[in-house]
C-alpha cells in the first residue's frame, strides 16, 4: 500500500513521508550512541568558520538536524524528478526512495559532510539537467565547477564530482572547449580565493598539501563484514529490476530523459568509486549515491506490474532496515 500511495503526487504524502521518516529511525533513536563526531568543514577550510561549534550540538539534535535535512533534500529531489519529468509522470516516490535509502545504514542517520554536500549536488543535478535546452553553458558551467569548489571545502572526495560537468556536456551538448574549460574557471575561483587567505595568514603550505589525497591509490582489497550488509539484497534486487524496466523502456522515452538516466549512472558510480581518498574513510561516503539510485527506485516502483511483489519488496527492505538497527552481528 505504501507504493502505490506514493505512486500519486498527492500532497498529504509529505505526511506520510515524515511518519517514514521517523519509523526508519525509530532503532536508532531507541539505540542511541553516546557520542557522534561532527565536522562542518575539511582540515584546510576550518578556520573559515567559527571553532568550538560541535559542543553545543548533542546526539539527539545531531539525528533530529540529520532527519530535517533528509527531509529536506526529499523534498528537492522530487521536485526536480518532476520538474524534468524524469518518470514519466508527477509522484513522490523519488522523495520516499531517498527517505529509504539514507535509512539504510545508521551512519547515514547523523549530520555527515556527505549528508549536507547532497544539498549541492542535487544543485548541481538542475544545473545539469538544464544543459539540454541551454543555447550556452558556459555560465552553467561555471556555476558547476564554484558548487563542486564549494563541496570540497566541505567534504573532498567530493572533488571528483568535477567529472560530472565534462560527462554532462558530453552526453547533452557539442563540443564547446569555452564551456568544458569554464568548469575549471568556476573551480578555481573558489580556491583562488583560499589561497589568497592562506597567503595572508602564513599558511600557503597548507594550501599545496589539499592536495595529497589525490595521488591515494584505490585499495587493493576493502575488509568486509558481510552480515552488516545483508540490507543491501534487496537494494540490489530492485536496482536490477530497475535495469531491467529502463531497457524495456528506454527507446520509447524522450531524449532527455534518456540522457538524463545516463548521466545518474554515472553520478551513482563516480559518487561510489571516489571514497578512496579520505584516509579516515566512513561508509557515510556512500550517501553521495543515494541522490541518483532514489531516482532509478522510483522509476522501477512506477512501472513495476506486480502489486504484490513489488509492496512485498519494498517491505522487506523497510522491516529489514528497521530490524537490522536493533540486531547487529
Amino acid at each position: 500500500m505504501i507504493i502505490r500511495a506514493f505512486r500519486n503526487y498527492n500532497p498529504i504524502n509529505i505526511l506520510w513521508l515524515i511518519i517514514i521518516l521517523f519509523a526508519l529511525r525509530v532503532g536508532f533513536l531507541v539505540n542511541t550512541p553516546g557520542h557522534v563526531n561532527f565536522t562542518l568543514l575539511e582540515p584546510f577550510a576550518r578556520t573559515l568558520v567559527p571553532a568550538g561549534y560541535e559542543q553545543y550540538i548533542s546526539i539527539q539534535l545531531n539525528i533530529f538536524l540529520a532527519a530535517v535535512i533528509v527531509l529536506a533534500q526529499a523534498i528537492m529531489l522530487n521536485t526536480m524528478v518532476n520538474h524534468y519529468n524524469l518518470l514519466g509522470k508527477p509522484s513522490f516516490l523519488p522523495a520516499l526512495g531517498y527517505v529509504t535509502l539514507t535509512a539504510l545504514f545508521t551512519p547515514f542517520m547523523v549530520l555527515s559532510q556527505p549528508l549536507l554536500c547532497n544539498f549541492l549536488l542535487i544543485w548541481m543535478l538542475f544545473k545539469l539537467l538544464d544543459f539540454y535546452k541551454s543555447d550556452s553553458g558556459k555560465a552553467a558551467a561555471y556555476d558547476l565547477g564554484m558548487i563542486v569548489a564549494a563541496g570540497t571545502l566541505i567534504y573532498f572526495p567530493f572533488i571528483y564530482l568535477f567529472l560530472i560537468i565534462w560527462v554532462a556536456l558530453i552526453i547533452f551538448r557539442p563540443f564547446n572547449w569555452r564551456e568544458w574549460v569554464a568548469g575549471v574557471f568556476g573551480y578555481a575561483t573558489i580556491f583562488f580565493f583560499l589561497a589568497v587567505y592562506d597567503y595572508l595568514n602564513n599558511r600557503l603550505t597548507d594550501f599545496y598539501h589539499i592536495w595529497t589525497p589525490l595521488s591515494t591509490k584505490f585499495p587493493n582489497h576493502i575488509n568486509i563484514d558481510y552480515y552488516n550488509y545483508l540490507i543491501l539484497v534487496p537494494v540490489i534486487i530492485i536496482l536490477v529490476l530497475c535495469v531491467v524496466k529502463l531497457r524495456e523502456n528506454f527507446f520509447r522515452s524522450y531524449v532527455h530523459v534518456r540522457k538524463s538516466f545516463q548521466l545518474l549512472f554515472f553520478v551513482f558510480i563516480i559518487g561510489g568509486l571516489c571514497f578512496y581518498v579520505r584516509a579516515d574513510f566512513s561508509l557515510n561516503h556512500f550517501l553521495l549515491c543515494a541522490v541518483p539510485a532514489a531516482v532509478f527506485f522510483s522509476y522501477y516502483f512506477l512501472y513495476a506490474n506486480a502489486k504484490w511483489f513489488y509492496e512485498l519488496l519494498y517491505f522487506i527492505l523497510f522491516a529489514g532496515i528497521i530490524y537490522f538497527q536493533f540486531n547487529t552481528f
